[in-house]
């Protein structure tokens, strides 16, 4: 079976920049993703290399900016209330967390300058402007149940359909 829209695969990756600094691994987290090909699931540049691969197949594609977390905007800073943020309390400069955003979901975002009750974050994702290069290896591949289709992402074996 090969990799195209509405599959479900199951990916090991890894993700480097373009000077060998490895980001992060599946593999560290003990288990694959899986991603709904066609759905958002993934940055754009993996998910264009993954279209056509088979199980087993591995390879190394590099990304740039556009097709991954695209160009780093300056002076992208929003001063947020701490009372949104989980961590509010024990976050310093520098470091990467969580916002949840008022349209539903959440937003990876990089602390500013933190004050007494307010925190600056600057909404450019940390690997924003940055080309990146990953090695992906196929394990699994399944077509998608109509569910999923539906909802566009993957439902959990266990029955769960949405993360908790």
């Amino acid at each position: 079976m090969q990799i195209e829209k509405g599959k479900v695969v199951s990916i090991h990756y890894s993700v480097a920049g373009t000077h060998g600094d490895r980001l992060e691994s599946s593999r560290e987290r003990g288990q694959p993703i899986e991603i709904l090909v066609g759905h958002g699931g993934i940055i754009a540049g993996v998910e264009k290399a993954l279209l056509g691969r088979s199980e087993g197949d591995r390879f190394t594609v590099d990304v740039e900016p556009a097709e991954a977390y695209g160009k780093r905007t300056e002076d992208n800073i929003q001063r947020v209330p701490k009372k949104y943020f989980r961590d509010g309390a024990r976050l310093r400069t520098g470091m990467s967390t969580m916002l949840s955003m008022k349209q539903g979901g959440q937003r990876m975002v990089t602390v500013h300058k933190v004050g007494s009750s307010v925190i600056d974050v600057d909404l450019n994702h940390p690997l924003a402007g940055r080309s990146l290069q990953f090695d992906v290896e196929v394990m699994a591949i399944r077509d998608a149940t109509a569910e999923e289709l539906a909802h566009g992402h993957v439902h959990a074996a266990d029955g769960k359909h949405h993360p908790e």
